[in-house]
């Protein structure tokens, strides 16, 4: 897992949107125990108060949890994980539209554009 920051939002934000990809994309699996709070936070190279908080978020996302004397895990359901596999893509979709618009390129385009890259 490699963590590239930004200086332009706060760093729990950051956190929370990457482990989200390597959780919705299988680099981490689920059912898998996370790393300690404290490994987790060498590894990144951030406060541990930083990672708590990026965890207690995804733990309102529901997409990890907590066992109370062993740790956090990722969620096993899938439902669920589709859910933000997909509002993610939805996403980066629009969002691949929207510049796409800003360069003056038409709907067509952007299909063909996309139809040449998937080949």
């Amino acid at each position: 897992m490699n963590f590239i920051f930004d200086n332009d939002r706060p760093i729990y934000i950051q956190l929370v949107e990457q482990l989200q990809i390597f959780i919705i994309s299988g680099k981490i699996q689920p059912g898998e125990k996370l790393p300690s709070v404290r490994d987790l936070a060498l590894k990144t190279k951030v406060n541990p108060n930083t990672m708590q908080k990026a965890l207690a978020e995804l733990e309102d996302l529901k997409l990890i949890y907590t066992e109370r004397t062993n740790g956090k895990y990722v969620t096993t359901d899938n439902k669920l994980l589709n859910k933000f596999k997909s509002k993610y893509a939805k996403e980066k979709t629009q969002k691949y539209i929207n510049e796409m618009k800003e360069l003056n390129f038409t709907k067509e385009e952007i299909i063909k554009f996309l139809k040449e890259e998937d080949k």
